[in-house]
């Protein structure tokens, strides 16, 4: 599972760049049809449904823009586990892609009718150096942790990083010389959305672990089935979906600062507590970790998100959500790489997968802690002040 997971994300990584040019030059509407429809026919999405909210409101409202739109995207991980179990253990695994016909069919209806058509403007020339240099980079760096050949993995490695590192440092100098870079380097002159880049990267890392960590332990060690392990995800998808209502308010009174800073704790601590999971756990603690694992990171994510993008302007909305979008990108496939190396390596050193299982879940908690220290250095912006007649749940 794990080359494939991975393989799908940086695939992913590597056409995201394209999906904020595309959205200046045919029109967002345009392109999240076409992307729904490629999903349909092979599972892959292009980022531009927040793209299209991010052009569709004003910094201060975006936070609860972001938090209440995702409440409808937690039905798929409240419904898709369940229903993927079900398929796989009382029908057959391929109904888990045929369900993906339906649903996109009825999501290109509602973009016809439901999604204003930002009109398409006069995109620059496509940017495509830009667009192989950083993707070549970031999927290097990706096979840093898993090396594709067993064999010397060590100057593998070595030469992996090497070659991210001058993909990367080729991209400054181009990005100088050309008028309309892939990203401009302006973008980083945004304080917030440098930090909340490197942010997201660390905590999504081992955020990004548990989904893949998870149905592996209660399935291959606690013996669970399918469908009892689809079950299992449902209280994290439900307090998540609870939760979306309180972003708004605590960033309000407490500022992005304080608020990602607490609650990347809790997230980090919550992953650690997967640790303590093993067949003599009690079911209601069990589900107690996972509701909230799902609170904390259903809010971590709406959070860092905003705070990211939100003091983009929006002729760089496209740009940045792309670069954003390539990052989260890494971070998946980097954290699903390193939760199942550490559970490979330490079950291989102890001779227990159980305790390999353990450990994994420590060190990719660990890894989201350490963002807590990234979070820090956000700017202490004034805490925006929505007007009363702005719910909560908004």
């Amino acid at each position: 599972m794990q080359p494939i997971v991975v393989a799908y994300t940086l695939t992913m990584a590597m056409l995201t760049p394209a999906s904020g040019w595309l959205a200046d030059r045919f029109g967002t509407r345009r392109v999240y049809f076409a992307a729904i429809l490629i999903f349909v026919m092979g599972s892959m999405l292009l980022p531009i449904g927040r793209l299209a909210v991010l052009c569709s409101v004003s910094g201060e409202h975006y936070v609860s823009a972001l938090a209440f739109i995702s409440v409808a995207g937690q039905l798929g991980p409240i419904a898709g586990p369940t229903l993927g179990g079900w398929f796989v253990q009382a029908i057959t695994w391929h109904w888990i892609f045929l369900i993906n016909v339906p649903i996109g069919v009825s999501g290109l209806y509602a973009v016809q009718r439901l999604l204003p058509a930002h009109g398409k403007t006069q995109a620059p020339p496509f940017d495509f150096v830009g667009c192989g240099l950083l993707p070549l980079s970031m999927i290097a760096f990706s096979l840093v942790v898993d090396a594709p050949v067993p064999t010397h993995a060590a100057a593998w490695s070595a030469a992996l990083f090497a070659l991210a590192a001058v993909s990367a440092l080729a991209y400054i100098p181009h990005a100088k010389r050309r008028r309309n870079p892939l990203f401009k380097l302006s973008l980083f002159g945004e304080p917030n959305f440098s930090v909340g880049l490197i942010g997201n990267l660390v905590c999504r890392i081992g955020s990004s672990a548990v989904p893949f960590l998870v149905p592996l332990l209660l399935q291959l060690q606690l013996g669970y089935t399918p469908l009892h392990s689809g079950l299992m995800m449902l209280p994290a998808a439900l307090a998540g979906t609870v939760a979306k209502r309180w972003i708004a308010p605590l960033v309000r009174r407490y500022g992005y600062d304080l608020f990602l800073l607490v609650n990347t704790l809790i997230v980090g601590s919550s992953i650690v507590a997967f640790a303590s999971i093993s067949r003599g756990t009690p079911l209601i603690v069990e589900i107690a970790i996972l509701a909230v694992f799902g609170a904390a990171n259903s809010m971590q994510f709406a959070a860092m998100n905003s705070v990211t993008l939100k003091g983009l302007s929006h002729e760089d909305a496209g740009s940045g959500n792309s670069l954003f979008s390539m990052v989260q990108m890494l971070a998946i496939g980097l954290g699903v790489s390193l939760g199942g190396g550490l559970v490979n390596l330490f079950a291989a050193q102890w001779g227990s997968a159980a305790l390999g299982f353990r450990l994994s879940f420590v060190c990719v908690g660990a890894i989201t802690l350490m963002s807590a220290c990234v979070f820090r250095r956000l700017d202490s912006a004034p805490v925006v002040r929505a007007p009363a007649s702005q719910g909560a749940g908004r």
